[in-house]
């Protein structure tokens, strides 16, 4: 009794230690991974690019070259000058004021959408990974049939009691695209799931949850991250088309989409009213998929060329799993 007394005392006292340890691993571990992802070239110019736009975007919530209401009819669809260095819009409110208040717009709906994928993605991917064979197949067959609803579906469907808002786009997309996630992600997932490390982890007592933190996400890590950043850069697209049917952003609402949404109708009038909310959609988007990139190629071992564990599992022609070896 005394020595199990002792080496309780001593775990409890190593409990803060070991914790303090964990963080320190998990610190270490994302700063080799962002040193990685800054390593490559793609990697780098995204960096640059969400640091920009994340720095704009704190900024406009203090301040903006004008302020988003000050309009004049008698500047409508000015060309770029020191005074507005974007030009104006058909309102001859200040373009880049209002790309510059849209960035924070944005950026929360990227933000939100990759946050409530993730969420939901992960829970679906714990169900069709389960070792209770009702609930996993009952998880794969209803992610095989919500999948095919369409995104603007959805964001109808939410429109009706909720009215256009940032929520309507935030839920709509989040739920179309955690069902993605758990779809693409569920191969890697379940290849983890029936590995011969976590039959070891259950078998010592480990619960089913540490077991999905522990293991099976941080195996499907690189699937996870690589679909998270195309669904944030999806969400900009979503959102200016959303907008633009009228149950995305609400008017007054700066947006990038919103932006879109104005100037399009006067694109035969005037062809570079579209440009720099178009540009910066664009430019957006493609930082996002390639941070994708990048932090695929940083957190998946194959991409540096090492061979896969001893006691992975590979499905065969049936959609089982069966031993690699």
């Amino acid at each position: 009794m005394i020595g199990t007394s002792k080496r309780r005392g001593s775990a409890v006292r190593g409990g803060p230690a070991v914790c303090g340890g964990r963080a320190a691993r998990a610190a270490g571990a994302a700063g080799r991974t962002l040193y990685a992802v800054w390593s490559r070239g793609g990697g780098r110019a995204a960096l640059i690019v969400i640091g920009v736009w994340t720095a704009v975007a704190l900024v406009s919530l203090v301040w903006t070259p004008w302020p988003l209401l000050a309009t004049d009819g008698y500047h409508t669809w000015q060309a770029p000058s020191p005074a507005h260095p974007l030009g104006t819009d058909g309102t001859g409110a200040d373009v880049l004021s209002w790309l510059m208040a849209g960035a924070a717009t944005d950026l929360a709906i990227a933000l939100l959408v990759a946050l409530v994928a993730a969420v939901w993605g992960t829970l679906l991917i714990a169900a069709m990974v389960s070792r209770h064979g009702a609930l996993a197949g009952t998880a794969v067959v209803a992610v095989d049939a919500l999948i095919s609803i369409p995104t603007v579906l959805l964001a109808l469907i939410l429109a009706v009691p909720l009215g256009a808002s940032v929520a309507v786009v935030v839920c709509a997309c989040g739920f179309a695209y955690g069902l993605n996630l758990a779809r693409i992600a569920r191969p890697a997932a379940l290849l983890a799931a029936r590995s011969a490390y976590v039959e070891s982890a259950l078998a010592n007592g480990a619960s089913g949850m540490g077991v999905l933190i522990r293991h099976i996400l941080p195996n499907s890590l690189p699937v996870i991250a690589v679909q998270l950043s195309m669904s944030a850069g999806t969400a900009l697209l979503a959102e200016a088309g959303l907008t633009y049917l009228g149950v995305g952003v609400p008017s007054g609402v700066p947006s990038w989409g919103h932006s879109l949404t104005t100037s399009v109708r006067f694109v035969t009038v005037y062809p570079a009213a579209v440009l720099w909310p178009g540009l910066v959609v664009t430019v957006a988007v493609v930082a996002l998929n390639l941070l994708g990139d990048a932090l695929r190629d940083a957190t998946d071992p194959a991409a540096v060329g090492s061979a896969p564990p001893a006691d992975a599992v590979e499905p065969d022609g049936t959609g089982e799993v069966r031993d690699g070896r």
